[in-house]
Formats: structure tokens, C-alpha cells, sequence
């Protein structure tokens, strides 16, 4: 066996022995990837269900009794809090017990016999401007179907024929359900992986060199690019555990549908790592100890990355000069990357550019990494 090759192959030896010897590290390697993928694919949802919601029947007939449990049978909203007048639902939203108050008049059933417009009052908790906006929706589509469905059912038909009336018929493409979980949890997926490799290398390297095994391994015969290769490989296998937990959890637990080529989400997932791989080795040669390395990824990388990928807002929404930093960042590219894979089945044809630019950046953050760590070595 060529000296060299045994060398690296004892280092990633020695690498593994410390990891399982070290119960956190195995820990965060194994345990944390899949408790922050079900966690997080969970919390991150756009979804709005079963909804408090306060109302004021200032009518009482069968009329808007019909018309308020259409609220109540849509699954957005639950029909918690009845009060006697519009006043009194001020305290309820206040208090935060009801996101939405619906008012419904005295004359509501007098004016549907006679044919007539009936105005209803909704009262929306704009606190939380994203969520109000989505419930303001919600009723007003119900709204809409219940005057649809009067209007069809007190318009006499002429001639004998039912009335002209147009109706749109939609076609959702690669989100049917138009479930928020099956375009957050790929996204979570990638998020996770970023973290977990990232903090693995960089703790990893600050440990050894907070022990004093670095600087003992610098004084050995061992040359510098043996060393980074030894202390890679592992994390490298690792990320590839890391890949499979993660993207197993998407699949068979969120049950997020998976069109596109698993051999090729796997193979750009690899891509992907690479590069952070080598933001946990850029940020191991900044930091001095373990704590030092956990902030400083936290705060320069994790919520840059977060906050610019278009994981939490969409970069269209952004002022022009941020959407051009985003270019940046190699985590937008593994964003789309993996929700085309999963809901769209695409492949490389249409992903090129991505991974073109992930591959771009990854040399990059790569090269300048080892570099600024074999300078650290010498």
C-alpha cells in the first residue's frame, strides 16, 4: 500500500475512534439531524388550520346560522367564542383567544329573500400580518362559494335553462394539495444538512486543536495535505449518513413526494456538503475554541444563509442589491436543487445552473479553506 495512502487511512482511523469515543459528537452526527428534521419540517409551515374565531349573530335565523357554519365545516376555522354585540369582540381578539371575528347583521336573511346585497363584517387579527392575510383569504373564498350558492339557488332559470355563469377549473401542477410541508420540509432538509455538517467539521478540528492532538500530529512527519484529507474523509462519510437520515425522514415520515432521481439527489447532495465541509474547515481556522466556532457559524453562515436562501422569504421580495447577494450563497442553489428534485421530478437538463454554480462555489470555499488551514499547519 502506498505510505501515503496509509497514512490518510490511520488518521481517518484515529478520526473515527475520537467521534465514538466522544458520546456528543456521535450524538449531534447521528440523533441531531433527525430530531431537527422532524422538529423543524413540523414548525416550518405556511398552513393556517383551525382557527379560533369569535362571532356575533345579530340575526339568529336559519339563514345565518347556515351561513356561519360554513366557516366552521371549511377546516380553517372553529367557532369558539359567541358574543351579543360587535363591542364585546374586541376583548376576545385582544386577549389573542380568536384570530378572526365574523359580524353578521340583523337584516342578513331579510336581504337575501328580497334579493338583495347582505354585507357581513370580518374582523382580522393583523398582529401577525403573514397569517391575517392567509385567514382573510380563507374567508373570503367562503364568502364568495356561499353568494355563489345563493345566487344560483334564488335565480330562476329562463326558459327552463340554468343561468350563464362562468367557472374556473384549476390545475395546481407538482403541489396538488397545495401542502406547504412538500415545499418547507426539502427545504428543511437542506438546511439541516448545512448545519450539521458544518458545525461537525468545525468542532471537530477546534477540539483537536484545544486538546493539543493538532500540534502534536504538526510535529510528525505527517505532511499537510494528509492530514486535511484524514481529518475530511470522515465527515465526509458522515454527511453521506447525514444525507440518507434526512432525506428518509422527508420521504417516508412527511411522506413529501419524491418524482425526481434519488441517484441524483444524492450525488448534488454529496456536491453540496463539500461545500460545508469547507465553511466548517474556514471557520475552525477563525476560531480558538468550540464556543468561538459555534457563534461565529451561527451568526456569519447559518443566518446569512437562512435568511438570504430563499428558505424563509422569497428572494423576488427582496431590494435589488440583496437578491444580487444572494448569488453568494451556496445554499440557495441546493434549495432549489432539492425541492426540483422532489415535487418537480427534474433533472440535470433543467438544473444545470445550479449545480454549475454550486459546483463553482464549492471549489472556491473549498480550495481557500484547506489553504487557509495548511497555513495554519506550517
Amino acid at each position: 500500500m502506498n505510505p501515503s495512502v496509509h497514512i490518510v487511512l490511520e488518521i481517518v482511523r484515529k478520526e473515527f475512534h475520537q467521534i465514538r469515543q466522544d458520546k456528543r459528537m456521535l450524538a449531534v452526527s447521528i440523533m441531531a439531524p433527525f430530531l431537527q428534521v422532524i422538529f423543524l419540517g413540523y414548525a416550518a409551515t405556511t398552513d393556517v388550520k383551525n382557527a379560533s374565531m369569535v362571532v356575533c349573530d345579530a340575526d339568529r335565523t336559519p339563514s345565518s346560522r347556515e351561513f356561519i357554519r360554513e366557516f366552521s365545516n371549511s377546516g380553517y376555522f372553529v367557532d369558539v367564542y359567541r358574543v351579543d354585540s360587535p363591542s364585546d369582540m374586541d376583548e376576545v381578539i385582544e386577549r389573542g383567544d380568536a384570530a378572526v371575528g365574523l359580524v353578521v347583521p340583523p337584516d342578513f336573511a331579510e336581504r337575501l329573500l328580497e334579493r338583495e346585497t347582505a354585507s357581513v363584517q370580518m374582523l382580522v387579527d393583523g398582529a401577525d400580518a403573514n397569517t391575517g392575510s392567509i385567514l382573510l383569504g380563507y374567508a373570503s373564498q367562503i364568502v364568495a362559494q356561499y353568494s355563489q350558492k345563493i345566487l344560483l339557488e334564488t335565480l330562476p332559470p329562463a326558459h327552463g335553462t340554468a343561468p350563464a355563469r362562468i367557472l374556473p377549473e384549476p390545475r395546481v401542477w407538482y403541489n396538488p394539495e397545495l401542502l406547504s410541508k412538500n415545499y418547507m420540509v426539502p427545504g428543511v432538509v437542506a438546511l439541516v444538512l448545512m448545519i450539521i455538517t458544518t458545525t461537525l467539521t468545525s468542532l471537530g478540528i477546534v477540539k483537536e486543536r484545544e486538546i493539543g492532538t493538532l500540534e502534536q500530529l504538526m510535529v510528525t512527519p505527517i505532511r499537510p495535505h494528509e492530514l486535511i484529507f484524514g481529518k475530511l474523509i470522515p465527515f465526509v462519510i458522515i454527511g453521506a449518513i447525514d444525507v440518507t437520515i434526512v432525506l428518509s425522514i422527508a420521504r417516508f415520515w412527511f411522506e413529501v413526494p419524491l418524482r425526481g432521481s434519488i441517484l441524483l439527489l444524492y450525488g448534488l447532495s454529496g456536491l453540496f456538503v463539500l461545500t460545508t465541509l469547507g465553511l466548517g474547515i474556514l471557520v475552525s481556522t477563525i476560531s480558538k475554541s468550540q464556543q468561538q466556532a459555534m457563534l461565529i457559524a451561527q451568526f456569519f453562515f447559518f443566518m446569512p444563509f437562512m435568511f438570504l436562501s430563499g428558505f424563509a422569504f422569497p428572494i423576488s421580495n427582496m431590494p435589488e442589491v440583496i437578491q444580487y447577494l444572494t448569488y453568494l450563497i451556496p445554499l440557495r442553489y441546493f434549495l432549489e436543487i432539492v425541492r426540483g428534485v422532489f415535487l418537480k421530478g427534474v433533472g440535470m437538463a433543467e438544473l444545470w445552473p445550479q449545480v454549475v454554480a454550486l459546483f463553482v462555489l464549492g471549489v472556491l470555499i473549498l480550495t481557500l479553506s484547506v489553504l487557509r488551514f495548511r497555513r495554519k499547519l506550517t
